[in-house]
């Protein structure tokens, strides 16, 4: 499951001039990032080896500094998060970094196997990184039968859900933390949970096997804003998802879809979710030049209205009609998008 080397077997995008659909990589900056990313951090001391090591330079870090993972390291935090409720500090401005896809490195790996890791990394203030990492949480499972007996065979509902742990890797309350380079997987909730915050930047990574079922997400917003830019997702529950509370939002574009997925891709919870006897879902997304290729499920879903209008356009659709891959309300705009992963149409 981990360590996954996603092979893109066909082009993600189709058509071209003003007819360009679906997801396209830069020149170094590949999708999913890794091999031929090139907006990478050098060490410019030791590199860290070991748990304590990390903990020590992310305690005296400061706004600017870089603290760097061996390339080849394995930072083990199961033991302490299980026994000490251990939470890996990011100062605001400090980037936290390995070599993932230099020479062909992996990354540093940075783990946790302990189910209530909650969160594992917490960037505590604002125009922090993570990158070039691998970040491990401890259950990239669906948990099907839990979620049914939860739900479905009267056993509590939500009460006796929650009392099985939830996990999360990246966490934050603060402004533009930017998480690009990195392979995440494992998290029972969220792969990266941006609570709070404006400008934040998910770029270039590979996001996969977050899918608990009920949450499982790869990028989660409370009252949030982001760019969500150039990553492939595979076996998430939804890839992005937002509570929809006013004023968050989010623009996607050039992200792939790879294929599985346990519900729909893309999502914003409406009021009906929240029970705030309202109707809102999120202020505003712009969802363009991404590719679905996942099967038997929406690609879209937003479970209520925006405050501004949501803008869906030029992505690359394995449905053939709007219907099949898109589920909303009013102030959505779908157009100039193609249809169909064989001979797609252009509308």
């Amino acid at each position: 499951m981990f360590n996954a080397r996603p092979t893109l077997h066909e082009s993600p995008s189709t058509g071209s001039g003003r007819k360009a659909c679906g997801a396209s990589a830069r020149r170094g900056r590949p999708l999913g990032g890794g091999v031929g990313y090139t907006d990478i951090v050098r060490a410019t001391g030791s590199p860290v080896t070991r748990l304590d090591e990390l903990l020590e330079a992310l305690s005296t870090a400061r706004s600017g500094e870089t603290v760097f993972i061996d390339g080849d390291a394995t930072i083990e935090c199961t033991e302490r998060v299980f026994i000490e409720q251990l939470v890996l500090e990011v100062p605001g401005g400090v980037t936290l970094a390995s070599d993932r896809g230099v020479d062909g490195s992996s990354g540093g790996l940075i783990r946790s196997d302990a189910f209530a890791t909650r969160p594992l990394i917490r960037v505590g203030g604002a125009d922090a990184r993570v990158t070039g990492l691998r970040i491990q949480g401890p259950n990239p499972r669906r948990c099907l039968e839990h979620h049914d007996r939860s739900f479905h065979e009267g056993h509590g509902g939500h009460d006796y859900y929650y009392k099985f742990p939830i996990s999360v890797g990246i966490e934050t309350q603060s402004d533009q933390l930017r998480v690009d380079n990195c392979e995440l997987a494992g998290w029972s909730h969220s792969a990266v949970h941006l609570m709070k915050g404006e400008g934040h930047r998910v770029q270039h990574n590979f996001i996969h096997h977050n899918q608990y079922n009920g949450l499982g997400y790869g990028v989660s917003h409370d009252r949030a804003g982001s760019l969500i830019e150039g990553n492939l997702f595979n076996s998430n529950r939804h890839s992005i998802a937002g509570t929809g509370r006013s004023g968050s939002g989010y623009e996607a574009r050039h992200n792939v879809e790879l294929g599985r997925t346990l519900s729909h891709c893309f999502d914003m919870h409406g009021g009906r979710d929240r029970k705030d006897g309202t109707n809102v879902a999120g202020g505003w997304m712009h969802i363009h030049h991404n590719t679905f290729w996942a099967t038997r499920r929406c690609a879209i879903v937003i479970r209520g209205v925006s405050e501004e209008e949501t803008l869906i356009e030029r992505n690359w659709f394995r449905q053939r009609t709007e219907r099949g891959a898109i589920r909303c309300e009013e102030r959505v705009n779908v157009r100039d998008n193609a249809w169909g992963r064989d001979e797609p149409e252009f509308r």
